[in-house]
């Protein structure tokens, strides 16, 4: 059944990271990922699933637990090459497959930057349209445990570099659903990246199949006196510090983009019109990182309604340390976000 028989869902309203419109239905963020993946399989035969480890005992975090006896031959374990992994999605997506690619850890998908950057974010544009590469990589990012610089990098700014390539980042498992059937049934290339400490996390997950737009944001809270723009991980912070902030007095409005690439500018601006303030938080670097791109697309159409400098909450400029103790004072939280709140507003 082609994928433009799906019924989109919008997710009008707001939603709370416990609550949705699922009728009571809790899922993790890492089960509502595999039930997206077994519906997109089972739905469409040209799906199919490969990467290091998806069919392991623990299916990376559950996120693919045992779709390989449910999908024989179509659900595979890969060896660890990553550029050659992504030449071989790239050649079957151009020949009328949907893959889907799990890198495990985002920091090695910088070995497959050449099929990424040179190939599957161009071919459509070099064949005048002709062509398309309709494949997604999912991708882990964020903060391990001890994982220290090679194994824990947030490295979704590069991609926003590219034309020609989509970036999602759900922070919510009926997000993760929605937003990855949405990524499978598009046909271009999609960068699809998870943070780990998402994957337990519970909300409200329709059972049935529904596609949540690219490029459509979300106020997760509504507020008047600071925006605060949140990436993956960090709209749960977001959160957290609202419920702090509250005690005080402040009321913050949080949105979250849900995508990178297309990005929701507009409900972005509208918001700023309101606060006159705003924030930006993301669980990567600041120098040349999401914050920085995305502070950069909206400066001028929102600096008439500013009445402070523009925010931010980021990693330092340092490699990730592995020590516990480091890593605590490394990671950014709520209570930073609320101390820039507090510097914003002064």
């Amino acid at each position: 059944m082609p994928w433009t028989k799906v019924a989109v869902d919008h997710a009008t309203g707001e939603l709370s990271m416990n609550a949705g419109p699922g009728n009571g239905r809790l899922l993790t963020y890492g089960a509502a990922l595999r039930e997206a993946q077994y519906q997109a399989l089972k739905r469409d035969d040209r799906v199919f699933l490969m990467g290091e480890g998806v069919d392991d005992s623990g299916g990376i975090f559950g996120s693919t637990l045992n779709l390989h006896k449910d999908f024989k031959g179509r659900v595979f374990d890969t060896p660890i090459a990553e550029n050659a992994l992504t030449g071989f999605i790239n050649g079957a997506a151009l020949t009328g497959s949907r893959p889907i690619l799990v890198h495990m850890r985002m920091d090695f998908m910088l070995l497959s930057f050449d099929q990424i950057l040179n190939h599957a974010a161009k071919l459509c544009y070099m064949s005048g349209g002709r062509v398309r590469v309709p494949w997604v990589v999912r991708t882990l990012v964020g903060r391990g445990w001890g994982s220290a610089a090679q194994h824990s990098q947030s490295l979704h700014a590069f991609f926003m570099h590219m034309p020609g390539i989509k970036i999602v980042m759900p922070s919510s498992a009926y997000d993760a659903k929605g937003l990855l059937l949405a990524s499978i049934a598009d046909d271009n290339p999609v960068v699809f990246v998870e943070h780990r400490w998402l994957y337990d996390l519970k909300t409200d997950v329709p059972k049935d199949e529904y596609l949540i737009p690219l490029g459509k944001g979300f106020v997760r809270k509504s507020g008047k006196d600071v925006t605060v723009v949140a990436l993956s991980l960090m709209v749960l912070e977001s959160l957290k510090a609202a419920d702090s902030l509250k005690k005080e007095g402040i009321d913050i409005e949080v949105i979250d983009p849900r995508t990178l690439h297309p990005f929701d500018e507009e409900i972005v601006i509208e918001s700023v019109k309101k606060t006159g303030r705003l924030i930006i938080a993301d669980q990567g670097w600041k120098s040349g990182g999401a914050a920085e791109i995305i502070a950069g697309r909206l400066c001028n159409k929102i600096r008439p309604y500013l009445k402070s400098d523009i925010g931010f909450v980021t990693l330092p400029d340092a490699p990730t340390p592995s020590s516990p103790a480091l890593e605590e004072g490394f990671y950014r939280n709520a209570r930073d976000i609320v101390s820039c709140v507090k510097e914003t507003l002064r």
